[in-house]
């Protein structure tokens, strides 16, 4: 085969989402070596991206789990296959992986798959069944060493098929660099942040395993009284909301909690944060915010297990507490704003030169398209 072959990337949708950021990035990082390419998925907000690139994307209903739709669709997906040329298949998601599977059976060509995050396993019997498709293309890309480990342990991969490649954050959007003081100020404002208050952020959907609950005990704990903290994400149920308005009643008087459910700037909402926070009760499979954070050069705090164990270097890039130690993350809040503001910014300096050199989606982008390469040229 030789490496002007099209590139095929299908996932479920393209709507708003970490896959299809993937998706759109390898795209357009494509498109700019001159690398022809297309996408399938069943459309979504984020066509128009590849639509102002010059990047084909065709309309196929791969986001379903019917397995007759399912055979369908890879009738269709061989068909376009062969009539574009194409090289290599690449799959991001269980369901559309069958239909590329099966594809890959009728013409031959290769696929690879991009395990994004944990699947479950109940029922066990079934579910690895049908998560195992996603260990049968060629190659398996896994988004972190965590990742990887997690699919030899559950898939009984060979190492040498699983090829790690990190996410990465976009390093030109967030740079602290190219964020204007209007910037931090419109949202500082729209937030209504008091003057001279530390802020400490969580960004996320409120959920139960993101740790707001943790943090909430953790704030009620710290010798800072005064601080605001800023959960900026789409709200939860009403369980979990109902209980984090609770903990929100019993925290010192000092201490302001506000819930941002939308932000169309986050590069300035992480500019004026002093202390990101990422505190997950289970594993983060990447973690993309302290990615984000570090970026900016702000001090990630992170739970340590999943990704943060690799994107945070704990002491020098940012800081690591246990996962549900509401104790031990107080401790290291109090202690990063008890920082000198020396020794603050050597830790943000470092976290990121730390996170442009290994985590930038230019480094991803790199290291898909030489794998592709390299497939494209030695696969027969």
């Amino acid at each position: 085969m030789s490496e002007n072959k099209v590139i095929m990337q299908v996932l479920p949708s393209l709507e708003m989402g970490g896959v299809e950021r993937g998706a759109v990035e390898i795209a357009v990082a494509l498109q700019q070596k001159g690398m022809p390419n297309i996408v399938i998925s069943a459309g979504g907000k984020m066509v128009s991206a590849l639509e102002k690139i010059g990047v084909e994307h065709i309309t196929l209903p791969v986001d379903t789990k019917n397995p007759i739709r399912m055979w369908l669709n890879a009738i269709k997906i061989a068909k376009i296959a062969r009539k574009k040329q194409v090289g290599l298949m690449h799959v991001r998601s269980r369901a559309p992986a069958w239909s590329v599977k099966w594809a890959s059976e009728k013409t031959g060509i290769p696929f690879i798959t991009t395990f994004h995050g944990f699947y479950g396993l109940k029922p066990r019997w079934f579910k690895l069944f049908y998560n195992r498709v996603m260990t049968q293309g060629v190659k398996i890309i896994a988004v972190s060493d965590f990742i990887a480990q997690h699919i030899i342990k559950e898939y009984e991969v060979n190492p040498n098929k699983i090829v790690r490649i990190h996410r990465g954050a976009d390093v030109n959007y967030f740079n602290p660099e190219r964020v204007s003081v209007k910037q931090v100020s419109d949202v500082f404002n729209q937030f209504q942040i008091p003057l001279g208050m530390p802020v400490i952020s969580l960004v996320g959907r409120l959920s139960g395993w993101k740790g707001h609950l943790v943090l909430l005990k953790a704030l009620s704990m710290m010798r800072n009284k005064e601080v605001v903290c800023l959960f900026i994400g789409s709200k939860g149920g009403k369980t979990l909301m109902d209980e984090i308005k609770r903990q929100m009643d019993l925290l010192p008087q000092e201490t302001r909690v506000q819930i941002i459910e939308t932000c169309s700037d986050m590069p300035a909402a992480y500019a004026l944060s002093d202390i990101v926070v990422s505190a997950s009760t289970l594993p983060e499979t990447f973690g993309r915010v302290a990615v984000e954070a570090g970026a900016m050069g702000r001090i990630v705090v992170a739970t340590n297990h999943g990704g943060s164990c690799e994107t945070v270097i704990d002491g020098k890039t940012g800081f690591l507490v246990p996962p549900n130690d509401a104790k031990a993350l107080a401790d290291k809040l109090d202690m990063v704003l008890e920082m000198s503001a020396s020794e603050r910014q050597k830790i943000q300096e470092a976290a990121l030169q730390h996170i442009r050199k290994n985590f930038s989606t230019e480094v991803m982008a790199e290291k898909t398209i030489q794998l592709y390469q390299t497939l494209l040229r030695t696969l027969k």
